[in-house]
């Protein structure tokens, strides 16, 4: 598994909130020409090689990829006919960088209209006014990329357990996590949204199904969290015991373990996916899932 990165998210704080819109304004072009999928799956990132590609995206003309690179710090805009640019990781302001994602997709050929507006932020500043928001230290981005390669690697392994529908291990930029979900099978009740800035039919269709999520993103812990809970959420699965210092924050509706109780592990990789496994048991069976 090799090391696991340690980085404090007070010591990022700008950077991950820059990135953060950074990855937004990626994502919804992705969503502008992605076939529409189910639970919202075609707007998704995925951590690659270098850093988060959209995957290929299909156009008029056939496809384009855009990719976060965090170890030559640029975002590579690629075409299938050829056409490639390299756009710049560096201390620039939000509205910098959307103005140039947007102009060289124009110059490719591929015209992008977005909701330019950031989701499940508050406040939302539009991406072409946002001024605020420019910090980029590389280190610190390479290594969150390191830690959600790490997360995606054990998620990844644990989503093979299950026979049931499950989706991709796969980034959200709207959250800034990495996420895996299975669903049982059964229709949920409507969720009642309360994301902000963000439209509550967005959180009717993610959660159209009954469902028992995972993640990491940079926040809950001094170095980010893991996260694990159930929509809808069934009864007593808010007082199963989970392995090792995992705890149910009421707040939030959802199990945490910090990731430097994972790093800080004699096997993180055990101690990741025995939490995972562990939270995935407890909504079967405390929702009797047909599929387990």
């Amino acid at each position: 598994m090799g090391e696991w990165p340690r980085l404090r998210v007070a010591d990022w704080a700008g950077t991950r909130d820059t990135l953060h819109l950074w990855t937004q304004i990626v994502g919804k072009v992705r969503m502008a020409h992605a076939p529409a999928a189910n639970h919202w799956w075609h707007v998704t990132l995925y951590p690659s090689a270098r850093g988060l590609t959209t995957s290929a995206v299909p156009h008029a003309g056939g496809v384009f990829e855009l990719e976060f690179d965090f170890l030559e710090h640029v975002l590579h805009a690629r075409t299938s006919d050829g056409a490639a640019r390299r756009i710049s990781l560096e201390p620039r302001t939000v509205a910098d960088f959307y103005a140039e994602v947007i102009g060289t997709l124009d110059e490719f050929g591929v015209p992008t209209s977005i909701h330019a507006v950031p989701n499940e932020v508050d406040p939302a500043i539009p991406f072409a006014e946002d001024h605020v928001h420019q910090s980029y230290d590389g280190d610190a981005a390479r290594l969150f990329w390191r830690q959600l390669l790490q997360a995606d690697r054990v998620m990844s392994r644990v989503r093979s357990d299950f026979y049931g529908k499950a989706s991709p291990v796969h980034f959200f930029w709207g959250a800034m996590d990495l996420a895996y979900t299975r669903f049982s099978g059964r229709v949920a009740p409507q969720h009642p949204g309360g994301a902000p800035n963000c439209p509550p039919s967005v959180m009717h269709e993610a959660y159209s199904r009954e469902l028992a999520s995972c993640g990491f993103w940079p926040g809950g812990g001094e170095e980010g969290a893991f996260y694990a809970y159930a929509y809808p959420e069934p009864p007593g699965y808010a007082e199963v015991t989970l392995p090792g210092t995992a705890r149910y924050d009421r707040g939030l509706g959802e199990f945490l373990l910090p990731y430097e109780e994972v790093a800080n592990a004699a096997d993180p990789e055990e101690t990741l996916a025995g939490f995972l496994r562990a939270a995935f048991a407890a909504a079967a069976d405390k929702g009797d899932w047909p599929e387990r």
